[in-house]
């Protein structure tokens, strides 16, 4: 293979992106809910559809105007190459539009583009000896995602017309896969078989459109509703309306005009209880609530009141102004436990978990929400409704423990060991009751489907397509909204006040504890109910697979990515697990339970063991590896298999993409964007004999949950391209790899800060330090091993140093190095003249020459540096004669803060040939605000690059003639 290299061009994801478009699309994404496919099943810490497309689109398109090695020239001249490098930009802002996801103009474009690049890649290796294997023009190799989680990326492949392979080795990530991209095709293009359909005549008929997967979603609609009837005949006795009463009316007047109504519940609000510590009250059952708030809707304000009587209480529901102790409940604080509701008695939790585990731990009912005619209804509990919830027996309720000891699982800690300690009674009841009707429903489609032109023939699993392939899919979807009813209907669920509806359990990656818990009625029309969920999913999945076809093709199997062999041929495209920030296996436990229970008949094998599999799990976890040593070298040993057979399986012409996300708090002062999880797994995908191409910072948060809130401030996550080093590479030494560095990164960080025009924008702050990797691993990786002067090996962690070294370079004058260094040590607060004056000294400066400046205050033996908004409003830069880049970079900041991009232009045109060291700074400030933790300062500076095109655009659009001083600059 050596005496034939294969020619690949370089893709466009290895030299430029649109990443501001990308970056605006993924945080877009993430607001939205109705029809996203991510609401057709939970999974932690998805991909925004919009990078998967985007990333696979560039990863497999050339990029034009390159030459690579081999001896062969691709493109075109560096002008031409700049204008069909924007027209690629302009399909992919398109492609990643919310608005396109499904559509199919936009969509085809895109595939052409993908299928001219492969048809010139097989043109250029035509002559090649394995030419038949590797190069066949008329299609296209798959890709393969090993990790494939919730889907998003073989979902994206195979919407830009490639067939899609996905594999996990988690049985609740392959069954998500399986619903995403391997069943709609079966089915696409199909009207639904149900009775409701079969009735309509010939001409009504005529008038539905059934394209993409419509039949699917409208079957699933009609046999979900049906399950609701059957399922209310059987435990609907165990859900009663409220009836409202005249001696209600009383206590309430403005119940009077409901008097002989029945309501319908949405939900009862329980309280958690343990036995008194008080001895005088030791028979007393006190209730644990964190708050007594029903509603904080204004003018419909509600909340709990317990009232005393004797040695026991009760409660009642008020409205009107809320008391300002209803927020607290009974809680005596953050981190103080609870408070006796009976003596006032303070109960800590060592009281509260030695109750739970010997078994004390109760619940009391607080209060009743009903739908009312203009909103929600709050009623004060009573026996009788109390005694009906405590009257379901449950058969059947999960046998799954969960991790102990561990930070994000708390029930355990108070007694609660097992998955089926995490639902009441009631909901253990509803759920196996809609979980024995998925399988009666199942029979009942494929009787249905075989008598509306299904063939009767084989299941999903041995590739049917006919009633009992079609029963099987649609009782899998029908088992994705049993696990929706079980994440709102477990005894972990909150209680919103403000939107007035439950919460579901899974807002983060944990299994938290609370105290005082909502349980929805699966038979109202509220977050919870059971026609929710149906009405959700229906719509989301058509949406979703609008535009699915019949001929789109996809593979999903169980595998563990460190032996399977799918990859072999294929693109590889992938969201590995990072490190210890998720334990998948542990979470989807909850899930799989319940789809085990349902649907073990439909899938033997992938739902044959009793939990999920979690020994072969590649991420670090210390309590399950007894250390973090362990974990780490599990995590590193696996990732490396797992990576090297990405490397030596994938398709050689096109580069390998892999996603990675890491929070703020990785980041350190010392070491700049290094931290164990990034090191250890850049250091599996180094190891496995892959080299970087290129890393792109992807934003996949919203805009809100950004810095502006001083948390993830580092762009969510990195996509890593990657491409198989060659076996003869060589090494070289620490001193040539520092010398090699030196030459490549000054121009990339130009590049990165600078842009390129129309072709590509800036990097913002935010992502820099994540963005220089790129270039600095790709010198890093390219060779067998750096030498240290000892002759070992350079680490990962040593060489993300020298790296992230390199953006702490500055070359400012000296009153700005001066600014700088002050700033670092003090901030904006103030410090000893004495010390100011020896660092003024050092730069060659002095403080009383910068006071005169205008950027620090000096007095009574202090200094301090002023802040933009204490810069005057009527500075000129053109009559000001020692302007440091440190003034003129504030002057900016006050402008646009004040007066917009059009002010700060204003000033910008003014500033001539300080611009871009002004922009330079930016950058500089805000790296060192971002390893400081200052996120309000950081902000500052990450606005001004953001905005750095605007202020540009402001600049070059002010007209020629002279304006007159002490006018032009004012905000």
């Amino acid at each position: 293979m050596s005496d034939y290299p294969i020619k690949s061009p370089r893709k466009l994801i290895e030299v430029a992106l649109p990443l501001d478009a990308i970056n605006v699309a993924c945080a877009r994404e993430k607001s939205i809910r109705h029809g996203h496919p991510s609401t057709l099943h939970l999974w932690w810490a998805r991909r925004p559809l919009a990078a998967a497309r985007a990333v696979i689109f560039a990863q497999l398109v050339n990029d034009p105007g390159y030459q690579q090695g081999g001896g062969f020239k691709y493109g075109k001249n560096k002008k031409d190459a700049a204008i069909e490098r924007k027209r690629l930009f302009k399909i992919i802002e398109e492609l990643v539009l919310w608005e396109n996801t499904t559509n199919e103009e936009v969509l085809e474009r895109a595939r052409a583009e993908i299928r001219r690049s492969w048809r010139e890649v097989c043109e250029l290796n035509k002559d090649h000896p394995q030419a038949a294997e590797l190069f066949n023009p008329d299609k296209l190799p798959a890709l393969h995602d090993p990790f494939a989680g919730g889907g998003a990326i073989p979902l994206e492949a195979q919407r830009l017309g490639l067939e899609a392979y996905a594999s996990d080795l988690n049985p609740v990530a392959v069954l998500i896969n399986k619903a995403m991209i391997e069943i709609p095709p079966k089915f696409a293009g199909r009207p639904p078989i149900n009775p409701d359909w079969q009735r309509k005549s010939p001409q009504e008929k005529a008038l539905y459109d059934w394209s993409g997967a419509k039949g699917l979603a409208d079957d699933v609609r009609y046999y979900g509703a049906w399950m609701r009837e059957e399922a209310q005949k059987r435990i609907g006795h165990l859900y009663p309306p409220v009836e409202i009463t005249a001696e209600m009316a009383k206590e309430r007047p403005d119940l009077k005009p409901l008097v002989g109504q029945k309501l319908t519940v949405i939900a009862w609000l329980w309280a958690r209880t343990v036995k008194s510590p008080n001895p005088a009250f030791s028979h007393v059952d006190v209730p644990l609530a964190s708050s007594f708030i029903l509603s904080n809707k204004e003018g419909k304000e509600a909340y709990v009141c317990p009232v005393l009587e004797g040695d026991h209480y009760r409660f009642t529901v008020k409205t009107g102004p809320l008391p300002s102790e209803a927020a607290s409940g009974t809680s005596a604080g953050k981190r103080k436990g609870f408070r006796c509701l009976m003596s006032d008695v303070p109960m800590d939790y060592d009281h509260i978990r030695t109750e739970g585990k010997a078994g004390r731990m109760g619940q009391k009912l607080m209060a009743i929400v009903a739908e009312g005619i203009r909103g929600r209804i709050y009623f004060s509990p009573t026996k009788e409704i109390e005694t009906i919830a405590k009257t379901a027996i449950p058969t059947w309720k999960p046998d799954c423990e969960m991790p102990k000891k561990h930070r994000n699982y708390q029930p355990p800690v108070y007694g609660m060991n097992n998955l089926g300690d995490i639902f009441t009674a009631r909901q253990l009841v509803a759920l196996t009751t809609f979980s024995d009707l998925i399988g009666e429903v199942r029979e009942r489609i494929r009787i249905d489907a075989h008598s509306n032109d299904f063939s009767n023939d084989e299941g999903l699993e041995k590739g049917g397509l006919g009633a009992a392939a079609y029963s099987e899919a649609l009782s899998l979807y029908l088992a994705f909204c049993l696990d929706k009813m079980a994440d709102l209907g477990n005894n972990l669920v909150r209680w919103e006040p403000i939107a007035q509806c439950p919460r579901q359990l899974f807002g983060r990656q944990a299994i938290p504890m609370i105290w005082d818990f909502a349980e929805a009625n699966p038979f109202g029309n509220s977050s919870g109910s059971w026609d929710v969920f149906i009405e959700g999913f229906t719509k989301a999945f058509t949406k979703t697979f609008a535009a699915v076809q019949p001929w789109f093709k996809a593979t999903v199997r169980q595998a563990d990515a460190q032996t399977q062999a799918v990859s072999k041929g294929k693109f590889i495209s992938s969201d590995p697990p990072y490190y210890d920030n998720i334990g998948y296996a542990d979470l989807s436990d909850f899930f799989y339970v319940w789809l085990r229970r349902s649907l073990r008949s439909v899938f033997p094998e992938l739902l044959a063991t009793i939990s999920v599999p979690k020994a072969e799990e590649l991420i670090a976890s210390t309590y399950r590896h007894g250390s973090t040593e362990k974990a780490e070298q599990f995590f590193l040993d696996g990732m490396t298999l797992a990576m090297k057979s990405l490397a030596d399986k994938a398709h050689p012409e096109a580069p390998i993409t892999i996603y990675y996300a890491f929070k703020q708090s990785e980041t350190s002062e010392e070491t700049g964007t290094v931290s164990a999880g990034w090191v250890t797994f850049l250091g599996a995908v180094l190891h496995a004999g892959l080299q970087l191409s290129g890393t792109w910072p992807l934003r996949t948060e919203n805009a809100s949950r950004m810095i502006g809130q001083g948390a993830n401030a580092l762009a969510s996550s990195i996509v890593l391209v990657c491409r198989k080093r060659p076996a003869d590479a060589p090494s070289i030494s620490r001193r040539e790899f520092i010398r090699e560095l030196n030459g490549v990164l000054p121009d990339a960080l130009d590049e990165m800060t600078k842009g390129s025009g129309d072709e590509r924008s800036p990097v913002a702050p935010v992502d820099l330090s994540q963005a220089i990797i790129g270039p600095g691993m790709a010198v890093f990786s390219k060779y067998a091993a750096v030498l240290e002067a000892d002759g070992s090996p350079m680490s990962v962690r040593t060489a993300l140093q020298l790296i992230n070294r390199f953006l702490a370079e500055d070359d400012f004058d000296a009153d700005t190095q001066f600014c700088l260094h002050w700033f670092e040590q003090h901030g904006w607060t103030e410090s000893v003249f004495g010390e100011a004056d020896v660092l003024a000294r050092s730069k060659s400066t002095s403080v009383d020459a910068m006071k005169d400046v205008g950027v620090l205050q000096s007095g009574s033996g202090k200094v301090r540096l002023l802040k933009w908004a204490e810069y005057p409003t009527d500075w000129d830069p053109r009559t000001d004669t020692r302007m440091p880049v440190w003034e003129a970079l504030h002057h900016l900041i006050r402008a646009l803060k004040q007066g917009g991009e059009s002010a700060s232009g204003a000033l910008l045109a003014a500033l001539g040939g300080k611009a871009e060291a002004v922009r330079q700074l930016a950058y500089r400030l805000y790296t060192l605000c971002e390893r400081l933790g200052q996120a309000e300062d950081a902000r500052a500076y990450n606005e001004l690059i953001t905005s750095w095109t605007g202020i540009e655009t402001a600049a070059n659009s002010l007209p020629k003639p002279t304006v007159p001083q002490g006018t032009l600059f004012e905000s």
